[in-house]
Order: C-alpha cells, then structure tokens, then sequence
C-alpha cells in the first residue's frame, strides 16, 4: 500500500509557498497579512490558531490574531469583521470555527469580504466554485487534491465517492473531483448500501465524522482512501477509517495523524498568497 504522506506535501508546498511571499515582499514592500477572528476559549480552536500563525511566521505572512470573549455579542464580531474588510493590510481574514452557540457562522461569514475570505466559504466564492470558476477554495478539499496531485494520481474518468455533504468539505470536494473530469457519487447518513458503494469506487474521500467509521471491507484491493476525518478518543487520534486494516487491503491511503491534516494550514497559507497577489496587483 502506498502511504500518502500529507506531511511530505505539506512541507514540499511550503517551499515553495515562501519564495512566493518572498516574491511578494519584494515587489510590494510589505508581508502578506492575515487576521485570524477566534471568539471564546475552545482549546482545540486556539490549538488550530497557534499553529496557524506559527506556519504564517515560518512562510512569510504577517499574522494578526484577534480573540474575543465567548460572550462578545454578534454585532461586535460583525464590526471587527467591517473594520478588516478595509484596513489595507489585511489581505485575508479567517474565522476560526465553531463559534459560541450564541453566534451565527453564516451570518458573520457573509460580512466577510469575498477578496479577503481565507477560507473560501462565503457566498459568492461557493458560488464561483460551482460555477467551474473558483477565486479561493475551502482548505480540506483543497489539500486533498494537492496530496492526489502530488502522488500523480488522477482522477479525471475515475469512480469517485465523497462521504460527507458539509459546506466545508463533502459538497467543495466533490466539485473540485467534477472540476477534474471524475464521476462522483456524495453519500452521506442517509445513504443506503454504503459499503457497496464504495467498494465500486477507484478514489473514496471519507468525511463522514465519524471515529472508525469505515474499514478494509469497505474498499476494494485498487481503492485510494483519502481519510479526512480526525477524532480524539482515550487511545490516541484516529480517523473516520481503520487506517490499520488497510495495510495489504488497498492500492493507497492517508494516514490519521499526518495526512490531510497538514494540508489544511498549508492550503490556508496558499489562499492568503492567492488573495494578497490579486489584491496588490489591482493597486
């Protein structure tokens, strides 16, 4: 079986990623900025933060962290959104989710401006995925496609199943799959026959969020099994998959640590690079 190593891209991506902001630097006299929005105290929220501007630093991207009270009212967060829609170093902007329950994610989203959405979740970049013409793209989908890229995997006429319909990852992934020439089937909890399903397909993209959700039985022995879940549990970090059956059983996998994992931070630091690019060339 073929490890697909999300760390190895991961750390190849990134250098190139800096003499992209090294380019930028030069050319416009300053460092491409991100604002990251956290509102609250999740640990595992401020754990994706640090890590996030730990890999700005490390790229070349100026990072700005913005942390609000769990209790910060929603027209505040609004207003703080507003404010970086026009300060002019800030090229892109993140929310971090899940937000307090007391805030609304697609209400706040939508202030975001579309030109500075790290992201790619706001209305009009969704809509400019679906219509085969995409600015910047949610991270998880598209780092799956640079580890598939990157391994020579293609999946142009290939039998595709994505596992998951959420806005962040199952419905992007499975345009971006479209967007290459694949066939896709998106299965998701109410889907009857699962297992058959997959055990027709050449490529599976497992998002279903579920811990050991799915296993060698469910693939056939020429499957690549692209793991994008991640839990937590009293033995350690698993995936959506029983990445230990796999072993002998399928043609290619990620593992769960350090598959698409890694490729999330790296993507959001591409659509930072992406956004900051278009913005200083239009002055």
């Amino acid at each position: 079986m073929l490890l697909l190593n999300g760390k190895k891209v991961s750390e190849h991506k990134r250098e190139e990623l800096k003499k992209r902001a090294k380019v930028f630097k030069k050319t416009y006299e300053r460092e491409p900025g991100l604002a990251v929005v956290i509102v609250g105290d999740d640990p595992a929220s401020h754990v994706y933060v640090r890590n996030k501007v730990k890999a700005c630093e490390e790229i070349g991207i100026r990072s700005l962290h913005h942390h609000l009270m769990a209790d910060t009212k929603e027209e505040k967060v609004i207003e703080l959104i507003t404010n970086l829609n026009s300060n002019k170093d800030t090229d892109a902007i993140l929310l971090q989710l899940p937000l307090p329950s007391h805030l609304h994610a697609e209400t706040i989203l939508s202030h975001i401006n579309p030109k500075k959405d790290a992201d790619g979740l706001t209305i009009e970049n969704m809509g400019l995925l679906f219509a085969g013409r995409p600015r910047v793209v949610p991270c998880t989908p598209k780092g799956v496609m640079e580890i598939l890229k990157f391994y020579e995997i293609s999946v142009s006429g290939k039998n595709c199943v994505v596992i998951g319909r959420s806005q962040i990852v199952g419905r992007p992934m499975a345009q971006l799959l479209l967007l290459n020439d694949a066939t896709v089937t998106t299965a998701h909890s109410k889907t009857k026959n699962l297992s058959t399903l997959t055990n027709q397909a050449d490529i599976v993209v497992v998002a279903a969020g579920k811990p050991n959700f799915l296993g060698a039985d469910d693939f056939n022995k020429n499957a690549v099994v692209i793991d994008v879940g991640i839990h937590r549990l009293a033995s350690g970090l698993c995936g959506d998959v029983r990445f230990s059956e796999l072993k002998s059983k399928v043609k290619a996998a990620t593992p769960v640590p350090g598959g698409v994992g890694p490729m999330t931070i790296t993507m959001l630091l591409e659509n930072t690079l992406i956004l900051a690019e278009a913005s200083a060339a239009q002055g």
